[in-house]
């Protein structure tokens, strides 16, 4: 189980490696997402918090990276958060997510983003509940139902 610790040791130090990579030119990124999706995981956009029905679906499931298809949460992580995106408490595997420091903001955050194809995902906080305390606060766009 991940921690505040571990992840900030990632941003820190280095991330875990991907099991492969996925690169795409813009183009071609373009041409698979849509506008909204290109927004958010390749520049690094934010969906308006409560825009998106997945921040109350918690049934059995696993979702995925919108972009290369890489499985990233377990809806069994899922938590509400209250914050208007859909939250989790844990990545599905530790490679699967990777670690950022942010300082676009007021205050430095740590970004998430996929470790397969570097799309942007959201970010994540200390603030989620026991035991690991982690909140990943996700966009919607970015992740698709896998089952």
């Amino acid at each position: 189980m991940l921690k505040w610790e571990d992840v900030l040791a990632f941003a820190k130090n280095g991330n875990p490696t991907p099991d492969k990579t996925v690169t795409l030119s813009e183009a071609e990124w373009r041409k698979k997402l849509t506008p909204d999706q290109f927004q958010v995981t390749r520049l690094k956009g934010t969906e308006r918090p409560f825009s998106s029905e997945m921040c109350s679906l918690f049934e059995p499931s696993i979702y995925s990276c919108v972009c290369c298809d890489t499985l990233l949460f377990d809806a069994t992580e899922k938590f509400e958060s209250g914050t208007g995106w859909p939250s989790f408490t844990q990545p599905l595997k530790e490679n699967g997510v990777s670690y950022h420091l942010d300082r676009s903001m007021a205050s430095d955050r740590i970004e998430t983003l996929c470790n397969t194809c570097g799309a942007h995902l959201g970010h994540v906080f200390p603030d989620g509940p026991p035991p690991s305390g982690l909140r990943y606060c996700m966009n919607a766009v970015a992740l698709k139902k896998v089952d």
